[in-house]
């Protein structure tokens, strides 16, 4: 299965922003970006410049790696996109957000969306009643998502609630810390996303396939 080993700040600073990689470090002094704004490589500080398909191409490869999604899965997210009904641009962002992983890590059982996925994959939440370790399984408005009796003494998911107010919970969760839950009520809407993400170039991209 192909899998990223190096450096994730790495990756960070490839796409000129911050991608949340890093759990706590991306909030503080030891970020990467704001040490070191610019691409790495021996070429790095130079300026690049970027045809139209370079431009959706690096947008693509920011959001991919943001989410942490192969190129098949990515790929596969953004056909059923277009096939739903309305923008395809929102479509795409609101179905990236309904993964299971990534729910986790908004709801701040995780410091990063790689912590969730493998954490999800480990079997310590339990959706709606039933263990659930599939991180691309789509929540939708009603789900509850808790964390197992036996998982809620794990250093890294009681060490992440505590850091919480750190980072916001979006409006259409709600999180319940002393019980180790959380409630999706709503689905989530293109302004609830204030990543940096211009999602049309995205499907412009993947127009031309």
């Amino acid at each position: 299965m192909a899998r990223y080993r190096g450096s994730v700040c790495r990756l960070c600073r490839r796409e000129g922003t911050k991608l949340f990689l890093k759990g706590d470090r991306c909030f503080s002094e030891r970020c990467s970006v704001d040490r070191r704004a610019y691409p790495p490589g021996q070429h790095g500080q130079g300026r690049p410049r970027f045809s139209d398909y370079g431009v959706q191409l690096r947008e693509k490869q920011k959001v991919k790696r943001m989410y942490g999604l192969l190129e098949k899965q990515f790929a596969a997210t953004v056909a059923k996109a277009t096939q739903m009904k309305g923008r395809a641009g929102d479509n795409l962002l609101g179905l990236l957000e309904r993964r299971l992983d990534n729910v986790v890590f908004r709801l701040g059982f995780a410091t990063s969306r790689a912590e969730a996925r493998q954490l999800v994959k480990h079997g310590h939440f339990i959706v709606n009643g039933r263990k659930t370790t599939i991180p691309s399984f789509l929540v939708k408005p009603g789900t509850k998502i808790e964390v197992r009796e036996k998982s809620r003494e794990i250093a890294r998911i009681s060490g992440a609630l505590d850091t919480l107010e750190g980072r916001s919970v979006p409006g259409w969760l709600e999180i319940e810390k002393e019980n180790f839950q959380g409630t999706v009520t709503a689905l989530p809407q293109r302004e609830d996303i204030t990543l940096p993400i211009e999602e049309q170039l995205i499907v412009e991209l993947y127009s031309r396939y």
